[in-house]
Parts: structure tokens; C-alpha cells; sequence
């Protein structure tokens, strides 16, 4: 697609779409610059990450609430709103600004329409494609791809396969893509065109004894650890990092024969093989460890020229440069749910990357008519489940969300609802990142529910529970989030609670970041109390009850509207003042 085709394209959004008409009467079109550069370098690396399945255009609100501890204070990716259009020099009220910030997100969205889509996203990567000549592109799928939407539960990820393949995915690693069971991750990886590199996951000498399937059973690695891809004259070689953690944050029941790790001195062997060896002209890293782990990771890795980083959902519109004992590595995250593209154009010389250009370009969906043939494909995918998807359950009365290290309004429609139909004092709901924004006004849908609960492991449970295990588990919750030390971080967010409420101090020690808990009544948690506690996507057993999108569908359905009393959100102490802190929905201690 040329630029002449691209803006006659671009008219045709227009006038087919009020909001692109009302865009391009601002003049915001001849803003099509955000989708322009002047040439640079010879190489182009395109990357997306944690698009959980989202291959419609959706809202998402990016946090209020990121917090940076320690080191990481104030530093990206733990800015949010003003503090970090001040840090990137971004322009407030602009389509970037609302892009990557939550500011009058309502308002905003309502302006500029949704974000994402496999069909835009394809217009997109074409044209930058046909820009730099196709043999001198590379894209890359952070992961995080195959689950996340009703159309990849049902198709068990084959959707987004099938997606992934239209689209071009030269190179892929994962995450949640490890929460099917163990044949069907190899047999989606079988039918992915591109190559799926993980060097952090190894085969288990007991499986590999009992014949299991692997790369290489020498090194025990079950997936290709890197691969190297000619970019019309250069080399990149581009190393696989899978999420470290997946066993412990999802069942290990699911994938028994594999084991996984953050495993940086064998990063760091694995570089300089590939050096030695391959003699690339770029080395860079397809990770999903999450940008805290990544920052720790450069400081301590030599020989990477970039990582692409996703997990922690951070859209982040400049890399980070860490310096280490061998030089400097760049550091990115390209956020999620297909709503931005990462571009690093490259000027590569032999063995040696001279420059770079980075911009992280936000999809918006009224701006890039979608590709026809992407287009078709979804319809295909969609359309055996599309009046399941389309069911109407409530209207909104609030901006619904999920992203927030404490919690988000969707959150407290699920606990809200774990509570009444099941009966429970307490409930809790996992800290996933993912999940689709709702406007205020807009109807809830099965497909919304879906985007916020589609896993694998989707039972919902109802048990006794004393004071201290309820403590316990949000201590450990919090110690994920904020360890001290980035490589014992997991990337979620805080557990949800529904009918109680909390003291957190995140800067304290572990185990001592929960106190002064209380029911919404005003009543102390008794450690030694017991309570009914419901919830959902229990890790080490599958649960009894029935899965929890049910249960928020019938929640909704009875009431026909979305709304919360209160927000159970924690006091915070020693937090105010915080660049990762803004708009703060609960109180300070």
C-alpha cells in the first residue's frame, strides 16, 4: 500500500465514521504524521505484546496507579498521566496523551473512537512493510496472543494462530499461551508459520527419560531457544524469553514436562554463543519477563543490543538505555491489547548496531481502514459464536476497567457479583492486567464479561476462611508487586477484594505491608476468625463451581445495569507522593 492509497483510504474512514469525520475536521488527520517517519537505518523491527486475543478494536484505560519503589521510583515505567506526558514530552489532551494515559479517558475515547484490531493492526504493519521493503522487516509477537477473548477459549488459541499467520509473525514467545494443555501449546505452535523461541524452557529429565518431545534433548530446551533472521544485508539474532514464573502464577497441572526460570546466565552464555557463532550484526531479546525484570536484567546481561519487552502491559514511548559492563541495552514495552505498535528502525553495520529511531505508535482504529482479507478471517472466526458474544446483560452507568495495582471498577462487578450470587462475606479476584474497557452509557455484553475473565482455569470456589490466611494471601499478593528486588517480581496486580478493605504500606518489609483489614461494616478481620471467602482461578486445584463468567452474567442480567456501591480500594501509606500515583480512587493512611 502506498502513501497516495493509504490517504485515499484514510478519507474513506473518514466519511464512513463520525468520529474519523470529526478527527479530520480538527485537522488531527494531517496527523497521519504519527504514522510517518523520515527513512532511517536499514533495518525495521516491528513488535506487539499482550494483545490477549483482542482481534476487534476495544477501549482500554491505561493506569492510574503504577506504582515504582526503590530504584524504580519514578522511573518508566511507574509514571502515569501528567508525570509521564511531562517525561516523554508529549502534548496534554493530544491523541498520544490519551493513548497512554487515563486523563478524561471517557471524554477522550468517546472523541477518538476505539483502539486495535487485527484488521487495523494489518493496514498498519503492511504499510510500514511496504515502506522498508518486506525482506527488511521483522515482526515480532511478544505473547500473551491466544488467550484473553471467548474466541480463544472456544478455539483453544487457534484463532489467534490462524491471526498471527495472516498477519506475518516472523517470531513469537509466551506466557498465557502455557495455560492450555501441554499438546495443544505444541500443536498451535505446529500450525504458527513464524518460529516460537523460549530458551528459558526446559524439559524435565523425567519427561525427557519417559520420551517427551523437545527441541533439543541434549540442552533439554523443549522450544528453539533463538533464531536468526536476515534483514536484506544484516543478520538479528533474536532469544526467546518466556514469562519466568508460569508454573507458579498458572498451573503447573497443565504443562507438567516444562520448566521455566528468568535463567540470565544462560542468557548471558547463550549471547555470547550466538556472537561467536552466528556472527550477527544485532542481538536482541523477545522477552516476556515484564519491563522491572527486563531493566535488572540489561544491567546484568552484555551483548544485547535491545529488549522487546512485554508482560507488565507498560506502554512506554521511549526505550529505556541501561548501561551494563559490556555497553548499553535498550530497553521497550509496547503495552497491550493490540492497541499499540512498536517500531524500531535499525542502522546496522557488520557486527554492530550504529543508531536507531523508536516510536511507539498507537493503532487507533478510525484512522486505519481495516485489511479486508484480516477482516474476512475475524468475521470467519467470530461468526459461530457472534449471538453469544453479542448477548446484552446490563448497561453501564460507570466507566468499567480493570488496570490499577489496587483495584478497577470491573473488578468490583466481579467481586460484587462473586458475593451476591454466592452468597460470600469476602470475595477475591485475581490482579490480571488484562481486560477491555466499557464506557459509561455503553452496553455490557457477554463478549466484555469474556474479555475480563476467558482463561483456562475459570472455576469459581466458595470455603471457609480464617483472618490470617485472608492476610496471608494478600501479604504474598504484595510481595509479588513489590519485592525489592525486580527479579522476584511477578507483574500482576494486587488480588481484588469485595466486602472488606485494608491498610498497605508498599514500602514496607514483607509480610508487613496488610493491616487494620475490616468488613465493609466497619467490623475488624479476626485472624483467627473464619469467613466465607468466594472467588475464582484457583492455581493448584481446579475448584468446584461454576465458571465465573456465569456468574457475573447472571449477576448482571438480574440487575440490568453495571454500577458499584464502593470501590474496595486500600488506604495506602508513604505512597502520596508518588509519580506512579495519580487520581487515587481510596484513601491515605
Amino acid at each position: 500500500m502506498d502513501r497516495r492509497e493509504f490517504l485515499r483510504l484514510l478519507g474513506m474512514a473518514a466519511a464512513a465514521s463520525p468520529a474519523a469525520s470529526a478527527i479530520w475536521s480538527r485537522g488531527v488527520l494531517a496527523d497521519e504524521k504519527m504514522y510517518e517517519a523520515a527513512p532511517f537505518g536499514n533495518a525495521r523491527i516491528m513488535h506487539f505484546t499482550d494483545c490477549h486475543a483482542q482481534l476487534m478494536p476495544i477501549y482500554f484505560r491505561e493506569p492510574s496507579v503504577n506504582l515504582g519503589l526503590g530504584e524504580a521510583f519514578g522511573r518508566p515505567p511507574h509514571l502515569v498521566g501528567e508525570a509521564l506526558l511531562e517525561w516523554a514530552g508529549i502534548e496534554p489532551k493530544s491523541m498520544d496523551a490519551h493513548a497512554l494515559t487515563f486523563l478524561d479517558f471517557a471524554d477522550a475515547a468517546e472523541r477518538y473512537g476505539k483502539v486495535g484490531g487485527f484488521a487495523h493492526l494489518m493496514t498498519l504493519v503492511s504499510r510500514l512493510r511496504q515502506e522498508r521493503g518486506a525482506g527488511n522487516c521483522l515482526l515480532l509477537d511478544g505473547g500473551d496472543t491466544w488467550q484473553g477473548s471467548g474466541t480463544a477459549y472456544w478455539t483453544r488459541g487457534r484463532d489467534m494462530v490462524d491471526a498471527c499467520n495472516l498477519l506475518g509473525v516472523d517470531v513469537m514467545t509466551g506466557h498465557w499461551e502455557f495455560t492450555y494443555r501441554e499438546q495443544e501449546v505444541l500443536d498451535n505452535i505446529a500450525a504458527f508459520n513464524g518460529t516460537f523461541v523460549a530458551q528459558n524452557v526446559r524439559v524435565t529429565e523425567d519427561a525427557l527419560f519417559e520420551g517427551a518431545a523437545a527441541f533439543d534433548e541434549d540442552s533439554g530446551h523443549a522450544f528453539a531457544p533463538y533464531t536468526v533472521k536476515q534483514l536484506g544485508e544484516r543478520r538479528v539474532a533474536v532469544i526467546g524469553q518466556a514469562f519466568p514464573y508460569t508454573p507458579i502464577a498458572n498451573p503447573a497441572r497443565f504443562i507438567p514436562n516444562w520448566t521455566f526460570g528468568i535463567r540470565h546466565q544462560e542468557v548471558q552464555q547463550l549471547v555470547e554463543k550466538i556472537r561467536d557463532k552466528e556472527k550477527p550484526d544485532a542481538v536482541v531479546l523477545l522477552s516476556h519477563n515484564g519491563m522491572d525484570v527486563d531493566l535488572k536484567l540489561a544491567s546484568v546481561v552484555t551483548g544485547l543490543d535491545v529488549i522487546f519487552g512485554g508482560h507488565t502491559h507498560d506502554g512506554v514511548p521511549k526505550p529505556s538505555i541501561v548501561s551494563n559492563p559490556g555497553g548499553k541495552t535498550l530497553v521497550t514495552n509496547a503495552g497491550s491489547n493490540g492497541k499499540f505498535l512498536a517500531v524500531m528502525d535499525l542502522d546496522l553495520a557488520p557486527g554492530k548496531m550504529r543508531g536507531y529511531r523508536y516510536r511507539l505508535l498507537p493503532v487507533f482504529a478510525n484512522l486505519l481502514p481495516p485489511d479486508p482479507k484480516m477482516q474476512a478471517l475475524i468475521e470467519k472466526i467470530r461468526a459461530p459464536y457472534s449471538d453469544r458474544l453479542g448477548e446484552k446483560l446490563a448497561v453501564s452507568q460507570l466507566l468499567l476497567y480493570r488496570r490499577g495495582n489496587f483495584n478497577g471498577t470491573f473488578d468490583q462487578v466481579i467481586c460484587d457479583a462473586l458475593r451476591e450470587v454466592e452468597g460470600a462475606e469476602i470475595a477475591l479476584s485475581p490482579g490480571f492486567r488484562w481486560g477491555t474497557t466499557v464506557l459509561p452509557g455503553q452496553a455490557v455484553t457477554m463478549e466484555h464479561v469474556l474479555d475480563q475473565t476467558g482463561i483456562t482455569y475459570p472455576e469459581t470456589y466458595v470455603r471457609e476462611m480464617t483472618g490470617a490466611e485472608i492476610k496471608l494471601i494478600l501479604e504474598d499478593v504484595a510481595d509479588n508487586l513489590f519485592n525489592p528486588d525486580p527479579f522476584y517480581q511477578q507483574g500482576g496486580d494486587m488480588v481484588r477484594v469485595g466486602g472488606m478493605n485494608y491498610v498497605c504500606d508498599p514500602t514496607a518489609a514483607a509480610g508487613q505491608r496488610v493491616s487494620a483489614m475490616t468488613l465493609d461494616n466497619g467490623k475488624a478481620v479476626e485472624a483467627g476468625k473464619n469467613y466465607t471467602v468466594s472467588g475464582w482461578a484457583t492455581v493448584g486445584s481446579q475448584s468446584p463451581g461454576r465458571p465465573i463468567w456465569d456468574v457475573v452474567a447472571d449477576y448482571l442480567r438480574d440487575r440490568k445495569v453495571a454500577n458499584i456501591a464502593r470501590l474496595n480500594s486500600p488506604a495506602l501509606k508513604n505512597v502520596a507522593s508518588n509519580p506512579g500515583l495519580a487520581d487515587y480512587a481510596g484513601k491515605f493512611a
